[in-house]
């Protein structure tokens, strides 16, 4: 399979964001997933018009033990958005679980956002890289790094 012009990482939830990076590594674009849900549909439609060759990756979560059920309940709005707008924009994608990407990246975190925020940092040192967007941003990398 040939590569692609752009590489879509996915962090879902509303401390999360989209990373797209193109066939470097370059980061391109953050957009903030606490945003309007237009707003985060608008930036990433601007950033990967159609006909773009791109591919994203999208982190498979579940609801947590102990999170609440309006929690649990937001969090799952966000990810059936993201991945609505995903499918709405011909983005094809995958779902990868967080040890997956933790795994490759060499970064497991088991819910250390600093550890992935490091190697984030490590990764793009000319970058902000905050709690918000480094997962999203890994993510990418390893969709860049697997989706060849």
């Amino acid at each position: 399979m040939a590569g692609y012009d752009k590489y879509i990482g996915v962090d879902p939830g509303a401390s999360g964001a989209i990373a797209v990076l193109d066939a470097s590594g370059a980061v391109l674009r953050v957009i903030r997933s606490d945003w309007t849900e237009h707003d985060v549909a608008d930036e990433l439609r601007d950033e990967v018009p159609h006909g773009t060759s791109c591919v994203a990756v999208i982190e498979k979560v579940a609801a947590m033990p102990k999170q609440g059920v309006s929690s649990t309940f937001k969090f799952g709005q966000s990810y059936g958005f993201l991945r609505g707008l995903l499918v709405a924009l011909e983005i094809p994608f995958m779902e990868v679980s967080p040890s997956k990407w933790q795994g490759a990246m060499n970064c497991r975190t088991a819910g250390n956002k600093n550890i992935s925020k490091s190697a984030a940092q490590r990764r793009w040192p000319g970058e902000k890289i905050t709690h918000r967007n480094a997962d999203a941003l890994l993510i990418a990398e390893f969709c860049r790094t697997t989706a060849r």
